[in-house]
């Protein structure tokens, strides 16, 4: 099985579910419990907005130490001058706003997708 949503999929996927792998575009990272981590059994692929103000960069490093700690196999793509809900055209061009479509790395994020499903399913 894989999953692909944001926030919930990694913790589905932290809580040690017998997912192939986890995927999250422009999602939250956080988590309360770290150490579940441990339990991911498959590989997390991360598209990360670089400059989304919902997820700040305390909060990526936080992340990457996280899986890094734990041994998971993941990879975070950050998209410059890309903010939070990145892929979605509903969400307007403004980057001011915190959340707003960016073609560019919507098309670039579907790539990795496509990429991550041939290397792991």
């Amino acid at each position: 099985m894989l999953l692909v949503n944001n926030s919930p999929a990694l913790e589905l996927a932290r809580s040690g579910a017998p997912l192939a792998g986890t995927v999250t575009f422009h999602g939250g990272l956080a988590t309360p419990t770290p150490a579940d981590a441990k339990n991911i059994k498959g590989r997390v692929l991360v598209m990360h907005g670089a400059d989304d103000p919902f997820v700040p960069p305390p909060e990526v490093q936080a992340f990457k130490d996280e899986m890094k700690n734990a041994g998971v196999k993941m990879k975070f793509v950050s998209y410059p001058h890309a903010v939070h809900a990145f892929t979605n055209p509903a969400a307007g061009n403004d980057n001011s706003k915190g959340a707003a479509y960016n073609a560019d790395a919507d098309k670039a994020s579907w790539a990795e997708f496509e990429k991550f499903l041939k290397v792991t399913l």
